[in-house]
């Protein structure tokens, strides 16, 4: 695997190591070991979650509050997706910002998301299939997130806003100087 660094810290594109011929392919699309190896990262995922979404559906930007942060590994299994994680550690040289990669079934790539950021994604293909793989369970009580569209985080989603598809939850979600943040630079 190639572990590709970002703009911001912590955030990290992860390039499986692809084995093609004229049956298919074949990858590990997480080895705990060579994970560990690339990055002195020990990471113990404990659920897996898929979703299923159509063009134009944006998911996001999610989060949990504490004590039940998560740290994520997502990927694009079917179709095309621009996936955004965006800094929210008070005090972190580059809170509020993001950075956005698409992953695809075609490039297998895959997204580490550590904890201190939301996330979320845009469908750009017709359908797409996405699998993340996260850190701590999730909990009702502990979840949050940005509104899609904070002018101050100036994401370019690649989806018109008048074609966007969010979730009743998701258009009602605050800008991030008034989200409940409490993710401090260096302390989680």
């Amino acid at each position: 695997m190639e572990i590709i660094k970002t703009d911001i810290e912590g955030l990290l594109i992860v390039e499986p190591r692809v084995f093609s011929d004229g049956r298919g392919y074949f990858f590990e699309s997480f080895n705990a070991r060579d994970f560990k190896e690339a990055t002195g990262m020990d990471i113990n995922f404990v659920q897996d979650n898929e979703s299923r979404s159509s063009y134009g559906v944006l998911r996001g930007l999610h989060y949990q509050r504490l004590p039940y942060t998560q740290t994520k590994l997502v990927r694009c299994v079917r179709g095309k997706v621009l996936d955004v994680a965006v800094d929210i550690r008070k005090g972190s040289p580059t809170y509020g910002r993001h950075v956005a990669v698409e992953l695809s079934e075609d490039n297998h790539r895959q997204f580490f998301i550590p904890r201190g950021f939301a996330h979320g994604f845009a469908v750009l293909s017709e359908t797409a299939v996405f699998q993340y793989k996260c850190d701590e369970f999730y909990h009702p009580e502990a979840d949050s997130g940005i509104d899609l569209f904070d002018p101050a985080l100036a994401i370019d989603w690649r989806i018109p806003r008048e074609e966007a598809i969010l979730s009743a939850k998701d258009t009602h979600r605050p800008a991030l100087c008034e989200a409940p943040v409490d993710f401090e630079y260096g302390k989680l």
